[in-house]
């Protein structure tokens, strides 16, 4: 048997799966065959099997470089609840505690240890050169760039991994990630640009809506309204403010609902009881700063708000792809207001970076005020091109205007290809209008075939206009200096005549019939009367929780608790069929459910 076809079997006596997703099969190939990789691939795709799977096949133990606790604890528990010998090595332990995993680590008894970044610099030359090393795992690696959202000093140390162990091999991962951090992961930690995978970044199961310039008491009227549709189901609510958190939770609770808020101000005690409270189903709403959620794997969380825009769309992605992990259906709501926009940028004025960081900020507003599909916008700003509207945001239900704007838009193309994709919008808009001023005199941009030939196109419509381009992927705009325009593939073809482009129209939201003929994706969800079996089942798994001391979704997930209620199994064989139940859980849970199957 190969190492490939061993991973394959790995996957399916383990967590329950019969096959890769096409992107974690080639990262697993590569891991195998001993290749350094960059996997780049969206909250709930799927990373920790790119890792944990090889860890289990090959010899030895992978030693996974994680920021946080609360992420190593939430990986462990989940690896220990799948029967994975896995352990944490990290500052919350006692030294027994440590001593304890050290030995088991030295004499070859886990397949899978989790170090903090400041940890493995201290080990890197005296524990880890005792034991057997299979590969490491460099999880939330744009934690490694100055670029990133999240950059950690400590996480610059580990180029050192590939001076002190260069035979082993080294698969870093990341959700968030733009081209100018990928390009610094890769550089920092040696990885070849023909080793880097990127997973479409992709998660229509999201739906995206965006209110802007609402009153506080709007504000509140508006999340009760959403809160109200999704009765008993975990969600967080965002706030850029210590006092937010506290005043969204107090109203809240006087509306009767379990919250309750999340921030630093806390001390370490309280958080940890808030945190594991959420976990584990008995608080269903968290009002918190944005370090809330990091490292949970909860998989049930069916809805995220953001009382307040947020700084970037990196952490704003992040934030809302802690809902729907598990790939069934969530909701997502973004508050977007100007007061915001100001208060984030003098936030902003005394920050390294603070021009990128400014612009950042900037592409954040676009995605909440354009008239572009929202889901396009996003996949953009990632390097991504959706070709069609994606059917799950607002701007799709409460579509504007649109007119084919494919000869616009090959002006504006034209015009950045005859400039060399050297300059921004402002020059490029200058050119097509048959602007004098000394800069275009002095580049010779007066003598282009483009000078000039959209002057009756107003300045504010090419700039709305070139906008759409970016955000509808025909465009990518950089983050150097001066923020030059180049074109993207779909650009190209676009320009050619090979594709056409829907442009909306300046005006305001005008809500229009959406056609019949829209294919819109769907969802498996519950068939007939497999909802009440669901909720009895989702009773039992709370029971079950209880008594074994851990959260519900570390038995089964809720996509795999819709499974058992529209399948209803009544063998254990038939119950070992469902997706994403591995063997040791079959032996664990399967006669229990049966029976509760049996009596419903």
């Amino acid at each position: 048997m190969s190492l490939y076809e061993s991973a394959l079997a790995c996957l399916k006596d383990t967590f329950g799966y019969e096959n890769f997703r096409p992107t974690q099969g080639e990262i697993v190939k590569h891991i195998l065959e001993g290749k350094d990789t960059l996997a780049l691939m969206p909250t709930g795709g799927g990373k920790s099997i790119c890792y944990q799977v090889p860890a289990l096949v090959l010899e030895g133990c992978a030693v996974v470089v994680s920021p946080l606790l609360a992420l190593m604890k939430d990986q462990v528990d989940n690896l220990n609840a799948n029967g994975v010998p896995a352990a944490a090595l990290n500052s919350s332990l006692n030294q027994e505690e440590a001593a304890e995993i050290r030995t088991k680590f030295r004499n070859g008894e886990l397949k899978l240890l989790y170090i903090s970044p400041e940890r493995l610099v201290f080990e890197m030359t005296y524990l880890l050169k005792q034991g057997k090393i299979s590969l490491f795992a460099v999880d939330e690696a744009h934690c490694i760039s100055q670029w990133g959202h999240d950059f950690r000093p400590e996480y610059t140390e580990l180029h050192h991994l590939r001076e002190e162990f260069p035979q082993i091999p080294m698969i870093a991962l990341t959700a968030t990630a733009d081209e100018m951090t990928r390009r610094d992961i890769m550089q920092q930690l040696g990885i070849p640009e023909s080793n880097v995978f990127i997973a479409s970044f992709d998660r229509p199961n999201i739906s995206l809506n965006v209110r802007t310039n609402l009153k506080k008491k709007d504000k509140l009227f508006e999340i009760l309204k959403f809160i109200k549709k999704h009765k008993d189901e975990s969600g967080i609510i965002y706030c850029l403010s210590r006092k937010g958190t506290e005043a969204v939770a107090a109203e809240l609770i006087k509306n009767g609902y379990k919250a309750c808020a999340y921030h630093a101000g806390l001390e370490a005690e309280d958080r940890a009881k808030i945190q594991e409270s959420f976990l584990r189903d008995r608080t269903t709403i968290i009002c918190a700063t944005i370090a809330f959620g990091m490292g949970i794997d909860k998989s049930n969380i069916r809805w995220i708000i953001h009382y307040n825009t947020p700084k970037n769309m990196e952490g704003y992605y992040q934030e809302i792809g802690r809902a729907g992990r598990d790939g069934m259906p969530a909701e997502t709501l973004l508050f977007y207001s100007e007061s915001d926009l100001v208060q984030l940028a003098k936030f902003l004025e005394n920050s390294g970076e603070q021009e990128l960081q400014l612009e950042k900020l900037s592409r954040m507003q676009h995605y909440a005020t354009s008239p572009v599909c929202r889901r396009r916008i996003l996949l953009s700003y990632f390097g991504e091109t959706l070709k069609h509207d994606c059917g799950n945001c607002d701007v799709c239900k409460h579509p504007p205007r649109r007119f084919n704007g494919s000869i616009i838009a090959q002006k504006a193309l034209s015009a950045v290809v005859r400039t060399k994709n050297s300059e921004n919008a402002d020059i490029i808009i200058d050119i097509l209008r048959g602007s004098h001023r000394q800069e275009i005199l002095d580049k010779h941009y007066n003598d282009l075939p483009t000078f000039g030939i959209a002057k009756d196109i107003p300045t504010a419509r090419w700039e709305y206009f070139i906008q759409q381009l970016v955000h509808l992927g025909a465009l990518k705009m950089a983050y150097t200096d001066g923020k030059p325009l180049m074109l993207t593939p779909f650009g190209k073809a676009i320009l050619k005549g090979e594709e056409k482009i829907e442009l909306a129209i300046l005006e305001e939201h005008e809500e229009i019939p959406e056609s019949p003929n829209k294919k819109r994706k769907t969802y498996s969800l519950l068939n007939g009367d497999a909802a009440d079996l669901f909720e009895t089942l989702r009773m039992y798994r709370r029971e079950l929780a209880e008594q074994m001391d851990v959260p519900p979704y570390m038995i089964f997930s809720d996509k795999v608790l819709t499974e058992i209620a529209n399948r209803r199994p009544t063998t254990i064989y038939e119950f070992a069929q469902i997706p994403g139940i591995g063997n040791f859980k079959v032996q664990k849970y399967a006669l229990g459910f049966i029976q509760k199957i049996n009596e419903s």
